[in-house]
């Protein structure tokens, strides 16, 4: 399918960010799945070639560039395998809510390090007992002259061991539900902030994941983003362009693993012929590259909506469900056609296959995403 979402700039950017991905990120892919997370140098080069924030005003550093820059790395960061590099986290997820919810002096603080790689971001919202369900969240912040005292705990914090600052969700007021939440930005190194362990997953391995902790952790008053009581509100309007983040990799992984397996069933054979040749192949492609581009379809509308200002929680809520789910299935079916060989940490469908699960958990479960559905159905 044509895509028309993108102009002769978006394509140039393509293409030299794809070189970057072959040059700095596909030659380390396996020592960063070994090691359990992607080198800080890699962060610094890719911020020196304009490919951190490039969203972001100029005055601080960035390229002012539309979200289809960000549509691009992201998809290209799929295509090269790699789902430790969380540049769409830290770019199009972390950072936009201190360029959106900032004061100027916290933007001149905090944002050139982001655009040139020095500063990794991290968003702190789900606690080992609340995740999907924010307003539930016990960690408190509370005020003491010029400082927030915190104290409270965190889990499943991408970017959690490289961060050097971390968008804290926590409770100003515990007496209060969703007006009591606020957003505070803690510094890596400030007393009482403590990064736990690192976390063991099924999959993404390369990418840190970690619990972070905060005992009596003293944070100016000054780091408060936008105003108190209003965090949870502030999470809601940004969660329109995390879940659409989700789902933009989501259909690349789609798409990428099924072209794969479209060579793989041409060159592999069974019983004297490629088993592309077998009508169950066949009917299952058709069926799959259906899918995929019906995904393809309606995320591209939602990309060009998003780009244009266009409110759009309900129908980005259906593209995390919807696709995240569709992904999963066509990785699922495409990794069949591999046989035992698809079972094997060699062949790349075994990684998307177990990178692919998170999908459908986290930016909210998709029950919850039904949840929105519905109600914004007035159901």
């Amino acid at each position: 399918m044509e895509r028309t979402i993108f102009n002769e700039d978006h394509n140039l950017f393509r293409d030299q960010f794809r070189e970057f991905c072959a040059r700095e990120i596909v030659p380390n892919i396996e020592r960063w799945e070994e090691q359990r997370i992607v080198d800080r140098e890699t962060w610094l080069k890719a911020g020196e070639q304009g490919f951190v924030c490039p969203w972001v005003d100029p005055t601080y550093g960035g390229l002012g560039v539309d979200f289809g820059y960000s549509v691009i790395m992201n998809e290209e960061l799929v295509r090269a395998g790699s789902s430790g590099f969380a540049l769409p986290l830290h770019s199009d997820i972390c950072v936009p809510y201190i360029a959106t919810f900032g004061s100027e002096e916290q933007k001149q603080r905090w944002l050139p390090g982001c655009v040139s790689g020095q500063l990794i971001s991290a968003i702190a919202m789900t606690e080992p007992n609340a995740g999907s369900d924010l307003a539930a969240i016990k960690t408190t912040a509370l005020r003491d002259g010029d400082h927030y005292v915190l104290n409270g705990q965190k889990t499943f914090i991408s970017n959690g061991i490289l961060s050097d600052v971390v968008i804290v969700a926590a409770k100003t007021d515990p007496k209060s539900s969703h007006s009591g939440v606020s957003l505070i930005v803690v510094e890596a190194g400030t007393p009482g902030f403590e990064k736990g362990r690192k976390l063991n997953k099924m999959g993404m391995h390369s990418q840190d994941t970690a619990e972070l902790h905060f005992t009596d952790c003293r944070v100016p008053a000054a780091n408060l983003l936008g105003k108190e009581g209003n965090g949870f509100y502030y999470m809601m309007e940004k969660l329109q362009q995390e879940r659409l983040v989700v789902a933009i990799g989501a259909q690349a992984a789609a798409e990428i693993v099924l072209e794969d397996t479209i060579k793989y069933t041409q060159e592999r054979t069974a019983f004297g012929r490629p088993i592309c040749k077998f009508q169950n192949t066949q009917f299952t492609m058709a069926e799959m590259a259906t899918e995929v581009e019906i995904g393809r379809s309606f995320i591209d509308r939602l990309i060009a909506e998003h780009i244009a200002g266009t409110p759009i929680v309900k129908e980005t809520s259906m593209a995390k469900y919807w696709i995240t789910e569709m992904s999963k299935r066509v990785i699922d079916g495409c990794l069949q056609f591999y046989g035992g060989y698809g079972y094997m940490e060699e062949y790349p469908v075994c990684r998307a296959y177990r990178d692919a699960r998170a999908q459908t958990i986290f930016a909210g479960s998709n029950e919850i995403m039904k949840v929105i559905i519905a109600k914004m159905m007035g159901l």
